[in-house]
């Protein structure tokens, strides 16, 4: 049986991707890679352009922009990717310039390029890649059929120390294929490969065949939700995270239930499967949505209100609450506060006792 040549896979995913109507283009280098990044930029902007009887940003102005983005480490550019950038016009007005549109997904330009060649320690030339509004997010080595996938995930970990740098530090996740098996990760180099993952369906059919992958995973409205919403930002690490699929499809259907009805579910996993993470996400996101008022994160145990609103803590340092006892409880409901863990004989309490449950005055969704 003839193998399948690198070559073979890497013109294969560029022509499923441009059936998925990514547009495809050439870039051979920085230069280029940056004078496309312009573009994108001002057609994913164009109504905030427009709105100053523009279509263009100067020369002088874009100069701002890729030094906005220059600077800091890694975890705060994945920061800057989520945010609006105050560009400052020579005339001084303002505009608010859009990296990523986490809210609307679809909504982003997807484009996809091949051997782009970067100048670092060592000149590298880089599979394929994935930009979004013109910049490389997505980052895909691939290996002939027969070639142990570690291979892959090894030259990614070498790229890190001798190319990846400007723009291409705003990758925020690799992909790693040898056309049948296919992982996924976040840009984290230090995650190690255990933190490689393979992607499925909801029923957790994996889609192992790069085609397959493709189809599933790196569909726009797809790729554009990943990034947009299940990408975490650990701060008391510094690096960023993704969902596994199983997270991924668990938290979906917690927002379905929040936003389509009253009933109530459950979710269950098993030791080590993340469940801090998953519950961290689903909160962050339902607190998100426009008619819930707060989200409570009810736990049985003093140690594991603690516990939890540490981890929490990790993750995004003031997103949650924890209360003490019963009074803080309540002073929490009637608080700005978006996301309150607290104990189920806290609540208990405050919903029992007439003292206290003369005091709350709204009905709140407990999940």
């Amino acid at each position: 049986m003839s193998i399948q040549s690198e070559a073979a896979l890497e013109a294969g995913l560029i022509a499923t991707l441009q059936q998925m109507d990514y547009e495809y283009v050439q870039i051979a280098e920085e230069e280029n890679l940056q004078a496309n990044f312009k573009r994108q930029l001002e057609i994913h902007n164009r109504k905030r352009l427009a709105e100053h009887g523009r279509t263009e940003f100067t020369d002088e102005e874009f100069d701002k922009i890729l030094i906005y983005l220059e600077g800091g480490i890694r975890f705060e550019k994945a920061k800057k990717l989520r945010d609006l950038y105050p560009l400052d016009t020579a005339d001084g007005k303002r505009i608010w310039v859009e990296f990523l549109n986490r809210q609307q997904w679809c909504q982003n330009e997807f484009q996809v390029s091949n051997q782009i060649t970067v100048e670092g320690r060592k000149k590298c030339r880089y599979d394929v890649t994935i930009l979004i509004n013109g910049l490389p997010l997505v980052q895909i080595e691939l290996k002939r059929r027969g070639v142990e996938l570690r291979v892959a995930y090894d030259q990614i970990q070498r790229y890190h120390k001798t190319s990846y740098h400007g723009l291409f530090d705003y990758i925020q996740l690799f992909v790693i294929s040898n056309g049948v098996n296919t992982r996924y990760f976040a840009n984290n180099p230090n995650g190690g490969y255990k933190f490689t993952f393979n992607w499925t369906d909801a029923a957790n059919v994996p889609f192992n065949e790069l085609d397959k992958f493709a189809a599933a995973f790196l569909e726009k409205c797809t790729l554009g939700k990943i990034i947009g919403k299940y990408i975490v930002l650990h701060e008391g690490d510094k690096c960023l995270m993704v969902l596994r699929p199983y997270q991924f499809y668990a938290v979906e259907k917690i927002l379905d239930k929040v936003k389509n009805s009253n009933d109530n579910g459950y979710i269950w996993h098993t030791t080590g499967a993340g469940k801090t993470l998953t519950s961290f996400k689903a909160a962050q996101l339902v607190s998100e949505l426009d008619d819930v008022d707060k989200v409570m994160f009810v736990v049985d145990r003093h140690d594991l209100d603690t516990q939890t609103q540490s981890e929490y803590e990790a993750f995004e340092p003031g997103a949650v609450d924890g209360t003490d006892n019963t009074d803080e409880l309540v002073k929490r409901l009637h608080s700005n506060s978006k996301i309150i863990i607290t104990t189920i004989q806290k609540l208990n309490a405050a919903v029992s006792k007439t003292w206290y449950s003369n005091k709350i005055e709204a009905k709140f969704y407990i999940h």
